[in-house]
């Protein structure tokens, strides 16, 4: 496996541990490290690696959240390439989404492969940018 697969981490942002965990075998198994978190203040928490990273970030329970958290999350977007995912596939939903510059929006359940590619695409575009 190459070492570029094996330094990329993938945030799993979902309530719902069941669905962390499913994620993180997906993720998992494609040679990732899978970083799950059981809500968006203990993603918010975490400091991102300082190497390839994305969030794939269940947005049902955000339209809750603080307007702090919520900030503080669009801020953390443009550093962290965010692949949203949703139970509901509404244009309220997907505006969420694009506020948030969500780099993808996939509808759960979300199909293994194609949330890999997905992956793969938005930790490569990460790695491939200038820091700072």
């Amino acid at each position: 496996m190459s070492e570029a697969l094996v330094a990329r981490v993938v945030y799993l942002v979902d309530a719902d541990e069941s669905v962390q965990q499913g994620l993180a075998r997906v993720v998992d198994s494609a040679g990732l490290e899978s970083a799950p978190c059981e809500s968006l203040e203990g993603f918010l928490r975490q400091t991102p690696a300082p190497r390839a990273a994305c969030a794939v970030l269940d947005v049902s329970g955000l339209g809750q959240c603080a307007p702090e958290a919520w900030s503080r999350l669009r801020a953390l977007g443009a550093a962290v390439p965010i692949i949203v995912l949703s139970a509901r596939d509404d244009p309220a939903t997907r505006r969420m989404a694009r506020e948030l510059g969500a780099a993808a929006f996939f509808r759960k359940p979300v199909d293994a492969a194609a949330l890999l590619d997905s992956i793969d695409w938005v930790t490569r575009a990460e790695g491939a940018r200038p820091a700072g």
